[in-house]
């Protein structure tokens, strides 16, 4: 085992499972494969409310005829690989699956669920945690074909199809010299990263991807479509930095895009578990003052040869010899057995993660919003650390430009927390489900109660009507029942319409 490269990579190199490619087959398998467009029958489905329906044949193909993208049923070459999303555990059949190649595919297809009364999901890049891209029976809407992401240098913009990858983003933006906040696994879709909130290792200095999203373009329940700014339609743009997919299928964001140089001072630095208390309790007395610049967080983890280690993750988006300045006291604490800390691709750092989240990994995740890294929080931290190679501990930094925002600016509502803390469970074999679930709440259960809300993102168990929404959840309900009043889209952190009387 090579520890350094296994630190560097977060858990990459033993973790990350090969899965087997779908063949495709040849045009003739295709032109006899089954398609809507050529329905000979009715098919099973489920409705809205979870019950067992009928889809006629004739609506069917009036589907399949009305989009442009091709729309699956089971038996298709690319159904299989169309329904299977990022994370293991979840196995479902949708009855039709469409993969829509424009704005008004969505609106036909949106359409045809809302006539039809058919559970829909809505697939960006695959990447919900709890599996609500796709659905049993219903209709899943694949926006996997709208993936461009166009960059205006002029404006500093980036238009983006709704469903790109995160690493589409970087990618494009990097090349003009430019960036905004993304996330860390750079696999993850735009659309549902954005729609939740959008942590990244920038959100310190620019702020949450929300803050950054200046438009939308958005197909409603009622199949229109809207362009969305603080000018046009506000309510609903309010609505969706921070509501999830409640308010309809993005089919376009235009993103704020920042000045920035890619070699980054960046990288880990990991201490044996025996250091972990003089770590995290340095960490506890020394955030609070970071610069906007610095984005560090812990992580507790065990490596494959059993050996566990507390980590920190650090990115400083500023002149790097004020990063090192700044990160002396952290580097110069107890005895490191890595520090690999250096000026390096900002791409290092985006796609560290990729191979340790693999597409196919089985995983569970459960997380908590923080205000005060407290003494008694560093305790539990450390009291609760379970040494499993299939578990982990980490965190999200926030604090810095996501502070300065108001909490009801957006309908994001944790803007005076600190940091976002997660326990992690990822593992391959499917006996081992129950197993590593339960053992990801037990782990959690111990530090929820230094937690208030949670990110929707990430949470299985949580719902909007919980109190996560705090104060904009009455709002979020009243345009949802403007543009949704009938819940078509309720395969998300559900919030339920008011219609105004």
């Amino acid at each position: 085992m090579d520890r350094r490269q296994f630190c560097r990579t977060t858990l990459a190199a033993s973790i990350a499972a090969s899965f087997p490619a779908l063949t495709g087959c040849g045009q003739g398998e295709r032109e006899r494969a089954p398609s809507a467009a050529k329905a000979d029958t009715s098919i099973p489905a489920v409705s809205l409310d979870g019950e067992s329906i009928e889809l006629e044949r004739a609506a069917i193909r009036e589907l399949g005829e009305a989009i442009r993208g091709p729309v699956m049923m089971s038996g298709h070459p690319d159904y299989d690989g169309a329904r299977r999303i990022w994370n293991g555990m979840h196995d479902k059949h949708p009855a039709l699956i469409a993969r829509v190649s424009n704005e008004r595919d969505v609106s036909e297809a949106v359409s045809f669920a809302r006539d039809n009364q058919l559970l829909v999901s809505v697939r960006g890049g695959g990447h919900s945690w709890p599996g609500k891209s796709v659905c049993d029976g219903g209709l899943m809407i694949d926006l996997s074909a709208l993936n461009q992401v166009t960059i205006d240098d002029y404006d500093s913009r980036a238009y983006v199809g709704g469903g790109a990858l995160l690493n589409n983003l970087d990618t494009a933006s990097l090349e003009h010299g430019l960036v905004t906040t993304a996330g860390v696994v750079s696999h993850t879709g735009v659309g549902g990263y954005t729609l939740g909130g959008g942590f990244g290792r920038l959100n310190r200095k620019h702020g949450l991807t929300i803050d950054n999203l200046l438009g939308a373009e958005i197909v409603t329940a009622d199949g229109k479509v809207h362009h969305v700014s603080k000018n046009n339609e506000p309510s609903l743009f309010w609505a969706i930095r921070g509501g999830g997919g409640n308010f309809g299928v993005v089919t376009r964001f235009e993103f704020q895009l920042h000045p920035f140089d890619r070699n980054v001072l960046s990288g880990m630095i990991v201490w044996p578990i025996e250091q972990a208390r003089d770590v995290l309790s340095f960490y506890g007395e020394w955030y609070d003052g970071l610069s906007d610049d610095l984005y560090v967080g812990p992580a507790m983890m065990t490596m494959p040869d059993g050996a566990s280690v507390v980590a920190m993750e650090v990115l400083y988006a500023g002149d790097p010899v004020a990063g090192e300045k700044e990160l002396a006291p952290l580097k110069g604490l107890g005895k490191p057995m890595m520090d690999d800390v250096k000026v390096q691709d900002y791409m290092v750092m985006q796609t560290q993660e990729d191979s340790t989240l693999a597409h196919g990994i089985r995983s569970y995740a459960k997380n908590g919003m923080v205000k005060e890294i407290t003494g008694e929080l560093v305790d539990t931290m450390l009291e609760s650390f379970v040494p499993d190679p299939r578990l982990a501990f980490f965190t999200h930094t926030a604090g810095g430009a996501v502070k300065r925002v108001d909490e009801t600016a957006t309908a994001f509502p944790h803007r005076n927390v600190e940091t976002m803390i997660m326990v992690l469970a990822f593992w391959e074999d499917p006996e081992e489900d129950h197993e590593m679930m339960a053992a990801g709440r037990e782990w959690f259960a111990k530090l929820q109660p230094f937690t208030g809300g949670y990110y929707d993102n990430i949470e299985y168990e949580g719902d909007a009507v919980s109190g996560n929404y705090g104060p904009a959840y009455e709002r979020l309900t009243r345009v949802k029942g403007k543009y949704d009043p009938g819940n078509l889209f309720r395969m998300n952190s559900n919030i339920e319409p008011v219609t105004d009387v």
